[in-house]
């Protein structure tokens, strides 16, 4: 017989002009995974972060082993047994892997009588073993700032296992990780629940939510659709509960009739100014199609696409547009020649926290196009600026209240699309999405591919890196695929499985 460890009563939260969550109620038993599914929007993280005291909900309480517990900041919630690995990555780049993870508990020596000196044996000794007990192979002193995303992940998983809390709220744990990396987790969530631990867990990934969750509850616009038994229920029933409708494709349909046309962009023997990064990569892309790009973590996927944008330097090769060779040194470079870059990290490199929809959306196509805000010589024509943000704002279903609201309270999936909506803007030849998928719900996902599919069928040229195997073989009219920062070989897209770019990713 289960033991209910975790009550949520009737729980209402507003922010201005919108109704986040709306008389949401279910309960957690001790030693299980829960999942909580919804679509972008759908009041998940907003939930997890009233579990966790980072919001005050407007009614209803909390219940932690049949006591009603006001949970009024984190430092509490972590009291109570609660630790949280966030959506967005809450690493300090400038620290080291165990300062990260000690954090706040940072170990000092005893017996010193005039100062407080960090006792680094301890906390390296303290690390060490957590580590070998999750089987993770990070280095304790390495820079967080020189780790990839993955990593960074896997620290923050770490960090809130150190805890030893009863209940873990895992918001989207697996979106920077490989398949292996998944396994892990995966693994260290099998000792949690042996320990009687509670995972609070949200994915859009559905095969992996149905995979290791034993209950899940659905949320849609703020409201409880219904907790299941994972058994009871299939893909199709979460999907159809999740969105409100049936889903008879995860991926649209592409025209027959639109043929890749001539080569937009070519890149010549590219070699990266880092000795440890990319080598010797050349590929050709055309007009009207979408170029994947695969390949395991550590593949250097990221650093080559950065490095054809201007964001990193190289040490030889060429760049070709539409046929004439171009320098691009900077990302002002890339832009003016028609090329938009989706960064892979929207929290550390997309958006700006702090600033309205709006000024996120606008910044890149306000500064380089300039004229078409201008009013006057020192102002800006705020009835302009806001009449093209509305437009795409509207055409990628943003959710919110206002354009004024700040980016940092939207939902993941509606901060991507705003940060799409900012490339759409500048109306680029070619566009890079890296990972545009990631944290973005089922229905959400379907949208962000229509688009694909139609700036596509304009005889735009899309360059798409995706982790996930069937977002890139749904999607890729051609995928090439990169081992160790070199291209072990491109599959034409009807050809692909996931044996090919699997046994490409791990050899060249």
């Amino acid at each position: 017989m289960s033991l209910l460890l975790l009550k949520i009563n009737h729980i209402c939260k507003s922010f201005p002009g919108v109704r986040a969550l709306n008389d949401v109620t279910f309960s957690v038993d001790a030693g299980t995974v829960h999942a909580v599914m919804g679509e972008n929007g759908a009041g998940k993280s907003t939930l997890m972060k009233c579990i966790f005291g980072l919001y005050h909900p407007d009614s209803g309480n909390i219940e932690l082993n049949g006591q009603v517990c006001p949970l009024e900041n984190p430092k509490q919630a972590l009291e109570n047994g609660i630790s949280m690995i966030h959506q967005e990555l809450q690493n300090v780049p400038t620290q080291n892997v165990m300062e990260n993870i000690w954090l706040g508990r940072i170990p000092y020596r005893k017996n010193m009588k005039l100062f407080r000196w960090v006792d680094e044996n301890r906390m390296y000794t303290d690390t060490v073993k957590l580590f070998k007990e999750l089987h993770l192979s990070i280095d304790p002193r390495a820079q967080v700032k020189s780790l990839s995303v993955a990593a960074c992940q896997l620290i923050e998983i770490a960090r809130a296992v150190s805890y030893n809390s009863k209940i873990i709220i895992m918001d989207e744990p697996t979106s920077s990780l490989t398949e292996k990396e998944t396994a892990i987790l995966f693994s260290i969530i099998g000792m949690l629940k042996e320990k009687g631990v509670s995972i609070l867990y949200i994915s859009h990934k559905i095969e992996e939510v149905m995979k290791i969750s034993d209950k899940i509850t659905i949320l849609r616009d703020g409201k409880l659709v219904g907790t299941y038994s994972t058994k009871d229920i299939d893909e199709n029933f979460l999907i159809k509960n999740m969105v409100g409708r049936e889903m008879v494709e995860r991926f649209p349909t592409k025209q027959p009739e639109i043929k890749p046309g001539k080569v937009m962009l070519k890149v010549s023997r590219l070699e990266s100014a880092n000795p440890h990064s990319f080598h010797d990569i050349s590929f050709e892309v055309r007009q009207g199609e979408i170029f994947g790009i695969g390949g395991l973590v550590g593949a250097q996927r990221t650093e080559l696409i950065e490095s054809v944008f201007g964001l990193r330097p190289v040490q030889s090769g060429s760049i070709e547009i539409d046929g004439r060779q171009v320098k691009i040194k900077s990302p002002g470079d890339s832009i003016k020649n028609g090329i938009g870059l989706l960064t892979e990290d929207r929290a550390r490199t997309g958006i700006l926290g702090k600033l309205s929809i709006v000024d996120n959306m606008l910044i890149v196509n306000q500064r380089y196009s300039i004229p078409r805000y201008r009013s006057g010589v020192l102002f800006l024509n705020d009835t302009r600026r806001r009449k093209d943000c509305r437009k795409y704002s509207d055409e990628l279903s943003v959710k919110t209240a206002t354009l004024d609201t700040r980016i940092s309270v939207l939902s993941g999936g509606n901060q991507q699309k705003v940060l799409l909506g900012r490339w759409l803007m500048t109306d680029p030849e070619i566009l890079i999405l890296d990972e545009p998928t990631r944290g973005i719900d089922v229905g959400a996902k379907y949208e962000i591919y229509t688009i694909m599919r139609k700036l596509t069928e304009r005889g735009k040229c899309i360059i798409m890196i995706s982790s996930e195997m069937p977002e890139l073989m749904g999607m890729s009219d051609r995928i090439m695929v990169m081992c160790e920062g070199h291209m072990s070989g491109i599959i034409e897209g009807p050809s692909a499985t996931q044996e090919k770019i699997m046994k490409l990713a791990s050899s060249y």
